[in-house]
């Protein structure tokens, strides 16, 4: 667990013995050590990006026109170059697109809670320029997640919400979404159905780059950087295609947008043996 508002990890004593509505009471306790949003953002200097054409989203009022900044080669692909406050994301497919979200948003001065997803590449997103100390892990929220994002909307800028493959009832959902508008919180979710999101951003793998050529060894060896093909959907746009590369350089990895026509973008396997480096 890392971040700022200081959540327990599950098993340890704070919430050992503790009943589901005693440890949601917890959870609010720990929301009012949160800085206030505007402390989180406005009150810090920008933060320097590790790939100053190619990282987060560099628009100087994105967090003061309600929206939070993404991957600069993603934020062409949206409508607004940025996930928009007070909406509801779907996101599937590669999971690096997740870890870009992460990382553009806390590098940016945002806190973020990440529930449900006990094998993020926590080290992969901190590569992409993720702030540890303005991220949240909640690995084993319990039997009711859905209740759990709902508390941390209230001070979080970007709640992503793993569902485990579980979907959820469309009032319930209306009622989530309803408070994340009030808060003025984004709600990322995953692995699931969620009625009612806004835009949904799916991603998946298009080509490979630095594994081996030869015939020997060809799909073995380090990968140095990975294609992905990347749509979003919404209700007040168009679907929209593009492709990204995401590359491991001196340790860092840097988001770049490749121009390729789309219907070319086409998935593609994943080598039999190979050492993913940074992605």
């Amino acid at each position: 667990m890392a971040g700022e508002p200081g959540f327990p990890v599950p098993g340890s004593p704070e919430l050992s013995g503790l009943s589901r509505q005693e440890r949601l009471d917890y959870l609010r306790r720990r929301m009012a050590a949160v800085p206030a949003r505007g402390e989180s953002v406005a009150s810090r200097a920008p933060v320097e990006s590790a790939f100053p054409t190619t990282g987060t989203s560099t628009a100087p009022d994105s967090h003061a026109a309600g929206v939070l900044p993404v991957p600069a080669a993603l934020a062409e692909l949206l409508p607004r170059g940025g996930l928009v406050r007070g909406s509801v994301v779907s996101v599937s497919g590669a999971t690096s697109l997740l870890l870009g979200l992460v990382a553009s948003v806390t590098a940016g001065g945002g806190h973020v809670a990440v529930i449900g997803h006990p094998r993020l590449g926590v080290l992969a997103a901190v590569e992409m320029g993720a702030q540890l100390e303005r991220l949240a892990l909640i690995p084993d929220p319990g039997a009711d997640p859905v209740e759990i994002a709902a508390v941390l909307l209230d001070g979080m800028d970007l709640v992503v919400l793993g569902l485990g493959g579980a979907s959820v009832a469309p009032s319930r959902a209306r009622a989530v979404v309803a408070r994340a508008r009030s808060k003025g919180s984004t709600l990322v979710v995953t692995d699931g159905h969620w009625d009612g999101a806004e835009m949904r951003l799916e991603a998946w793998v298009h080509g490979y780059a630095g594994l081996g050529n030869g015939s020997q060894d060809r799909g073995c060896g380090r990968l140095r950087s990975l294609s992905l093909a990347v749509c979003a959907r919404g209700r007040s746009f168009q679907p929209r295609t593009t492709r990204l590369d995401v590359r491991s350089a001196q340790g860092r990895v840097e988001w770049v947008s490749t121009p390729e026509p789309v219907a070319s973008l086409e998935a593609a396997p994943f080598p039999e043996s190979v050492e993913v480096v940074g992605l």
